[in-house]
């Protein structure tokens, strides 16, 4: 027997209730196969719900998400809401209430997925992004001066903590030596130009390096040089920490390389005791696309792969890493037959994708 798990469904708005029905599905497949006990709570969070009530989500209601074990994020953006209305008000404001410090991004090519790198394959694009997730420019601090008028000022503070860097820091750390890979961990900061901040972190870097984690390999790019080097070797990147905003940047690059939004999934993860995660595809809602069956689900399938995976570690349920492991082996027989990442160009409906990685498993 195992402990069920409490999960929170958040399917938002545009393509993501389609894409989240896919990876539900996924889950209700793989769960007998490992002896996966579940239960889930829907909730309505979104775009229509906003512009029905004029509420995004309260704090009582947050505390009620962080009763679950995790929360699955189909997607969230409303053609009728004014951009980042919602991003503030529900994904950061989740991220930030429920303390998940941590962005994870695996970056892999699956096979027969086109990469627009020449000739980099799967054996090429095989690293994972760890990004602080609470702190940097992402906090708000700051404001206006003399707003709509010739002399206006705005100012929008980077914020590094000694605590925030430490502990991104360490589980970066860890996860490189878990990964059993080349154990090498890349910082990406901007030490020549922001002399506070990334002296803060590069200082942390080497000193928790040095004192804790001897075995691995310690590295450095400036945040333009890994721009550079994710499309010219991609091959050279083992583990990246990146404070939030440069996270932000090199997640989307890593992305692209990996065939595209389409099959990028991402976990916004408290790794504490108790602590609730949130796991989602990374590509929006895709409002246009809505009600035709022709977005691709593979991220939402392989973010809950993500959930899987890293909830067994967290809980020590090994049989949970394993269903995640399937789910993720599953999509690797799944896109080899799929003609394309792109929306309306897969060769099969949404629908059909989600029954194919089940099939798969």
């Amino acid at each position: 027997m195992t402990d069920t798990l409490k999960l929170a469904v958040i399917p938002g708005d545009g393509t993501g209730p389609e894409v989240t029905t896919e990876a539900l599905k996924v889950l209700e497949a793989v769960a007998p196969l490992e002896n996966v006990r579940y239960d889930r709570v829907d909730f309505d969070y979104g775009g229509d719900r906003y512009l029905a009530t004029g509420e995004i989500i309260t704090e009582a209601q947050i505390d009620e998400l962080g009763q679950f074990d995790a929360i699955y994020l189909g997607a969230i953006g409303h053609p009728d809401v004014t951009p980042g209305v919602l991003e503030k008000g529900l994904l950061l404001t989740v991220r930030f209430q429920l303390d998940q410090y941590i962005n994870f991004r695996p970056v892999r090519l699956y096979p027969g997925v086109d990469c627009p790198l020449k000739d980099k394959g799967p054996e090429h694009i095989r690293f994972d992004v760890v990004r602080e997730n609470t702190e940097d420019l992402y906090c708000g601090a700051g404001g206006f001066l003399r707003k709509n008028t010739p002399q206006e000022v705005a100012t929008q503070e980077m914020i590094a903590t000694r605590y925030g860097a430490d502990r991104c820091l360490r589980w970066a750390f860890n996860h490189c030596i878990s990964r059993q890979d080349r154990l090498r961990l890349t910082l990406v900061h901007k030490t020549n130009v922001l002399t506070y901040a990334a002296d803060l972190w590069e200082r942390a870097f080497h000193e928790i390096g040095e004192a804790e984690f001897p075995q691995v390999n310690r590295d450095y790019n400036h945040i333009d040089a890994a721009c550079m080097w994710f499309v010219k070797n991609p091959e050279y990147y083992d583990t990246i920490v990146v404070p939030n905003m440069f996270g932000d940047i090199i997640t989307d690059i890593g992305a692209m390389i990996q065939g595209g939004l389409g099959v990028a999934a991402g976990g916004n993860i408290n790794p504490e005791p108790g602590g609730c995660s949130m796991f989602e595809c990374m590509g929006g809602s895709a409002p246009k696309y809505t009600g035709q069956s022709v977005i691709n689900p593979i991220a939402a399938i392989a973010a809950m792969g993500m959930l899987l995976r890293v909830l067994g570690d967290q809980k020590d349920q090994p049989n949970l890493v394993r269903a995640g492991t399937r789910v993720d082996a599953a999509i690797g027989r799944t896109t080899p037959k799929m003609k394309s990442m792109s929306a309306g160009r897969m060769g099969y409906t949404t629908t059909e994708v989600g029954d194919l990685v089940a099939e798969a498993l």
